[in-house]
């Protein structure tokens, strides 16, 4: 128990040490945010994310990220409907993938060889978990190929056991509520990806599961994010039509 705490001192210690803004600062985001960036560096990684999910695999979203580039990678996930952070969350154990271009594209034909093009080769994905509730993972990205040493894993697996912490101590805050604010807010976006499977249900006449199918193919054809098309099918700025016969 006594290391466990000192890892957990420890790794919110590298958080707060995080350059930018000041430790007190911020709310859940902000903290989520300066734990991706913290981890980064603790394991010389390219990068790192934090996203939640719903059982369907439908809802949720990114919610912080290290960097620009790992937010791309978060999104993808939604956007595909596969990846790493996917798997962890169903299987609520960490998903290991030291090397993409040998392996990841059996595990995920669309997220693996996307994450390629980013500059991935290696992902490695933590559940968010604490008894029998979880939410979302922990993605950490390197850029070379190679699995995580026995160390580095446990610093990961302590950092995901801190982001699931800064988590519920934002909901205990924020009372009532579903998410505290600022994850609502950071997850408004996710509602227009329900709507927009909604509007694609009626105007395919297709049912819940399809509609999701057909929204992601388009998403995935034209090279675009799930919840930019979201947006341009609710503002009635695109309508998917059936493939023809």
């Amino acid at each position: 128990m006594n290391s466990y705490r000192a890892r957990m001192a420890r790794a919110n210690q590298l958080i707060d040490d995080e350059p930018g803004t000041a430790a007190s600062a911020g709310g859940t985001i902000l903290r989520l945010e300066r734990l991706c960036s913290a981890l980064t560096r603790a394991l010389s990684a390219s990068g790192a994310g934090v996203s939640l999910l719903t059982d369907d695999n439908h809802g949720g979203g990114m919610v912080a990220a290290s960097d620009a580039r790992s937010r791309v990678l978060e999104e993808l996930q939604f956007t595909l409907g596969e990846g790493p952070c996917v798997d962890a969350y169903v299987s609520r154990r960490p998903v290991l993938e030291p090397d993409l271009r040998a392996r990841g594209s059996r595990r995920w034909p669309g997220y693996a060889p996307a994450a390629q093009q980013h500059g991935v080769r290696g992902v490695f994905a933590f559940p968010l978990q604490v008894g029998a509730a979880h939410v979302g993972a922990l993605d950490i990205y390197r850029a070379e190929p190679g699995s995580l040493a026995p160390d580095a894993l446990g610093q990961a697996c302590t950092f995901a056991d801190l982001a699931m912490r800064i988590l519920t101590d934002g909901q205990a805050r924020a009372g009532t509520s579903q998410f505290s604010p600022d994850l609502d807010d950071a997850l408004a976006n996710r509602l227009e990806v329900y709507q927009a499977q909604g509007m694609v249900m009626v105007d395919l006449d297709v049912g819940i599961g399809e509609a999701m199918a057909r929204l992601r193919a388009h998403c995935f054809a034209a090279e675009r994010t799930i919840s930019d098309v979201a947006k341009e099918i609710v503002a009635g700025r695109l309508v998917l039509v059936r493939d023809k016969t």
